[in-house]
C-alpha cells in the first residue's frame, strides 16, 4: 500500500483548509487506498528559511522529521489556502527547506478559498515552485470554493457523494503517477 503524506499548509488562526486535509486522510483510509500521515505545518515551529536542510549545521528535530516524512512518502497531497493569489509563507518555507526530497515526487494539489474560485489563482505559483525543484505535480487539481460551507471543521464534506466523486478522480491520478514512478525506479 502506498504512503501518502498530506501537507496541511496553513498556520493561520481559524484556518479552514485543515478540514480538507482531514477529509483526504479519512477518504484514503476508508477506501483503503494508502497509508497516510498529515504533516500539519501549524504543529512545527520552523524558522524563516535561511538555507536548504543539507547545508544547515544543526537542523532541528522538526526539520529532520519533515525531511524523513517527505522522503518516505510515495506521494504527497498539498492542501493550501489561497492568500491574495498566492500560497502561505509556511508552505514556501518548507518547499525551499528541502530539495532532493521533492525530486520526482508525485504531488497532488488541493486549493482552498473562502470565495467562489476555490483557490485557483494559487495553482500557477505553487506549481512553478515545485517544478523548479524537480517535483512531479499531477495534472488533476482539487479546488474547494467556499470551504467553510463545503466542509465541517472535522473534515466531513457537506455533499459527501459529490466530494467523494471528485476525490476519487484526484486520488486515482495521484496513485497512477505513484505507480508509474515506482515502475521506472
Amino acid at each position: 500500500m502506498p504512503k501518502i503524506a498530506i501537507i496541511s499548509a496553513s498556520v493561520r488562526k481559524g484556518r479552514k483548509s485543515h478540514s480538507v486535509a482531514l477529509y483526504f486522510q479519512d477518504y484514503l483510509s476508508q477506501q483503503q487506498l494508502a497509508e497516510t500521515e498529515i504533516i500539519d505545518l501549524d504543529a512545527y515551529n520552523f524558522p524563516i528559511f535561511e538555507e536548504r536542510l543539507r547545508l544547515i549545521e544543526n537542523p532541528t528535530e522538526d526539520m529532520l522529521q519533515l525531511a524523513k516524512a517527505i522522503t518516505d512518502a510515495d506521494g504527497v497531497i498539498i492542501v493550501t489556502p489561497e492568500y491574495n493569489g498566492g500560497y502561505p509563507a509556511s508552505l514556501k518555507n518548507v518547499i525551499d527547506l528541502l530539495y532532493a526530497e521533492w525530486k520526482r515526487k508525485p504531488i497532488a494539489i488541493a486549493t482552498v478559498s473562502a470565495g467562489p474560485f476555490g483557490g485557483s489563482q494559487v495553482i500557477t505559483s505553487l506549481q512553478f515552485s515545485l517544478w523548479k525543484i524537480g517535483a512531479l505535480t499531477i495534472p488533476v487539481m482539487f479546488p474547494v470554493p467556499t470551504v467553510e460551507k463545503s466542509f465541517s471543521d472535522d473534515g466531513a464534506p457537506t455533499d459527501k457523494e459529490a466530494t467523494d466523486k471528485r476525490a476519487a478522480n484526484f486520488i486515482n491520478e495521484l496513485l497512477f503517477w505513484i505507480k508509474a514512478k515506482q515502475s521506472v525506479v
